[in-house]
């Protein structure tokens, strides 16, 4: 039978055939979570709302309320209340596109990146941001917890910030299957012991909203000040990176189709740049239960989630049930969080290591790296000053999201210069696409300078805003000039049959890769340029002698 493909078997060499058991490993291993690689249709049996709060339990994180307190305490809740307000407005729009390419298209934010300008090698810059952002929220998010244990147990923080670390490695060993199963078993314990505090303050003591409302901040007047409110949303936009996590899951997401089209939508928009609308009402809680904690512990334990519902509980429950619930909290918080966050750093080092190396380690060696960076964070009391940690990160973020952001929504859609169905696969892309590294490179450049004052004081605020700025001016600016040359460097793959199917969904036909000899459904395998057959793109990633990519297209 004609398979179409591509072939130069009379005339180019074959390759060698060392490094074939490796190559076999390496793709067993990825068969658990397909790291690195398109997310097959024979996999993705959950609904789409399965998906959807699977996605959501990842965003059970107490970080926010820490954020939340930390800009209202220093600039006031009306000014803390608009910065919310406007990263959750950038989070949204940026967070849209790229949540529906990773839903529609089954890949991740890495893959999605590739082709969306940055280029087969070009995205392990933003692979390093995203696990930075994993092993900082993960640190952050163990220190909370450590608090908790303190607080409850009395473990000393040094001894809580290891338990927080080692408690985690044994749930992320797995991939989605476990993890689905442990974020909606665990969701409605969480919603229950984080919403009825509040809503109990609300209820039954009026005075604590005039008193949330009317906070000054430090020194503040109360009034409404830009510059506070962009410093405040310079740090809430940090978690823009968020989106990354979120598609970690999106990307299981069953085909779109006619029946369950409204469904579809629904968990997409919810779970995607929809997570960012529960992360601002937390940081307005955040706000709330620390204004109320001020009038029993000093502002910077008034930070510190455990305090601040601590403080909630001693209003609504008798005093030996306080702290074994705030305990629980906290645990049940840093538990659903930190497992995502151990399990995307894990696949955004792997990611970046193999294509650099051509090696595949295994997705366990970047759990324990990712963990081990974050706990020497923790030890290193990051907490203490974690705002302004996080206001630094936020510029390299923001650069990265609104670029590809808008490499998809304007390059792809309205300029047309972008091929508009993602491309991930080594051999098709170029090495590196100067289109979104020189966007993000100029972007988090010039705001990493004004973060840090060499612009001067006056423009020191405005960082996140040049970071947004110029990563959407530069990306179609750079697309025109280069005329969107440096995206694609072969348009065919040498397989006959499309990439997706006659209602736009990713190709369910299999071809089995003849290196490692598995299975893989169309998008994820291209011709080999030396052999009758097909390779997988992990097969293609680990080549180090190049004999399975495709030369370039004329």
């Amino acid at each position: 039978m004609d398979t179409g493909l591509y072939t130069e078997a009379d005339t180019a060499p074959a390759p060698p055939r060392t490094g074939r058991a490796e190559h076999d490993q390496a793709a067993k291993e990825t068969l658990e979570d397909y790291t690195l690689r398109f997310a097959p249709r024979s996999y993705r049996r959950w609904t789409p709302m399965v998906v959807a709060t699977t996605a959501l339990g990842g965003i059970a994180y107490l970080a926010d309320f820490s954020i939340g307190a930390g800009i209202g305490l220093a600039h006031g809740t009306g000014n803390a209340l608009a910065a919310i307000l406007v990263a959750a407005a950038v989070i949204f729009v940026t967070g849209f596109p790229l949540a529906y390419y990773g839903a529609r298209y089954n890949i991740d934010l890495d893959l999605i990146t590739r082709g969306s300008g940055f280029g087969y090698y070009g995205s392990v810059l933003t692979s390093v941001i995203f696990a930075s952002f994993t092993f900082i929220f993960f640190a952050t998010e163990g220190s909370i917890m450590a608090q908790g244990l303190k607080l409850g147990l009395g473990l000393p923080l040094w001894l809580g910030y290891l338990v927080s670390t080692l408690l985690v490695i044994p749930l992320v060993v797995y991939g989605m299957k476990a993890l689905s199963k442990l974020q909606v078993w665990t969701t409605p314990v969480w919603l229950l012991l984080m919403v009825g505090p509040l809503a109990y303050l609300v209820a039954t003591d009026p005075g604590t909203v005039h008193r949330f409302l009317a906070y000054p901040g430090t020194g503040g007047d109360g009034g409404l000040n830009t510059a506070s409110v962009l410093l405040g949303a310079g740090v809430c936009l940090s978690l823009i990176a968020q989106i990354g996590e979120q598609i970690d899951y999106l990307r299981f997401m069953p085909p779109k189709t006619r029946e369950n089209r409204r469904s579809w939508w629904t968990a997409v928009i919810m779970a995607g740049p929809g997570w960012v609308v529960l992360g601002a009402l937390k940081q307005a809680a955040g706000i709330f239960l620390a204004v109320y904690a001020l009038a029993e512990v000093a502002p910077a334990a008034a930070a510190e989630p455990i305090q601040q519902f601590k403080g909630a509980f001693d209003a609504m429950l008798p005093p030996w049930l306080v702290l074994p619930l705030a305990v629980v909290l906290v645990v049940i918080s840093q538990i659903k969080i930190n497992v995502t966050n151990a399990y995307s750093g894990s696949l955004a080092w792997t990611n970046s290591f193999t294509r650099v190396t051509k090696r595949y380690p295994g997705r366990m060696v970047f759990v324990l790296a990712n963990l081990g960076i974050a706990l020497i964070l923790m030890e290193a009391d990051m907490f203490s000053f974690l705002n302004a940690v996080l206001g630094f990160y936020s510029n390299c973020a923001i650069a990265w999201i609104v670029t590809v952001a808008t490499d998809i929504m304007v390059n792809k859609y309205l300029l047309k210069l972008s091929p508009h169905a993602p491309e991930f696969r080594r051999g098709m892309l170029y090495a590196v696409n100067p289109v979104g590294v020189v966007a993000f490179t100029a972007a988090s450049g010039l705001s990493i300078a004004m973060y840090f004052h060499a612009l001067g004081d006056t423009l020191q605020p405005y960082s996140p805003v040049a970071a947004a700025v110029l990563a959407f001016v530069l990306t179609p600016l750079m697309a025109v000039v280069t005329k969107g040359r440096y995206y694609l460097r072969r348009t065919a793959d040498g397989i006959a049959e499309p990439l997706l199917d006659a209602d736009g969904n990713p190709s369910a036909r299999t071809y089995t890769c003849h290196v490692c000899r598995q299975e893989f459904e169309r998008p994820d395998v291209a011709a080999c340029p030396a052999h009758d057959a097909v390779v997988c793109s992990l097969c293609l990633s680990t080549d180090r002698t190049g004999a399975h990519v495709l030369p370039a297209g004329a």
